[in-house]
C-alpha cells in the first residue's frame, strides 16, 4: 500500500481475492455519482482515469483513484480502505460477495 491510502487486512484480502477471480481491479472514488465516498471496484480497463481523476496510491497493486474535485473538497486526507458485510449499492465488484468496501480517514 502506498501514497496517501493504506487498506485493513480484510480489504486488502478482498481486493487481492476479487484481483485472482477478475483480473486487474481498481479502486475509484467517484466524484459525486453512486455512492461518492464508498470505493467502487472495477475492473481496469472498465473505467479508465480521466483527466479530473487524481492517484491516491495503491492496495496490493490495485491503483486508487479519487475524484481531484473531490479531494480538494475533503482536504486531501489520508484515507483507509475497509469492507463490510452487505452488498454495495453500485456496481462494484466485491457487491457479489455481500461485501462493500468503505474509505474512513485515520
Amino acid at each position: 500500500m502506498t501514497g496517501r491510502v493504506t487498506a485493513t487486512p480484510e480489504a486488502a484480502e478482498t481486493v487481492r481475492r476479487l484481483a485472482a477471480v477478475h483480473g486487474p481491479v481498481v479502486l475509484h472514488l467517484s466524484g459525486g455519482c453512486c455512492d461518492g465516498s464508498s470505493p467502487m471496484c472495477l475492473l481496469a480497463g472498465e473505467l479508465p482515469p480521466g483527466p479530473g481523476d487524481r492517484l491516491l496510491g495503491e492496495v496490493d497493486g490495485a491503483a486508487v483513484y479519487v475524484d481531484a474535485e473531490q479531494d480538494r473538497r475533503w482536504g486531501h486526507p489520508a484515507l483507509v480502505i475497509d469492507v463490510l458485510p452487505g452488498a454495495a449499492t453500485s456496481l462494484s465488484l466485491e457487491g457479489a460477495e455481500d461485501l462493500h468496501f468503505i474509505t474512513r480517514s485515520p
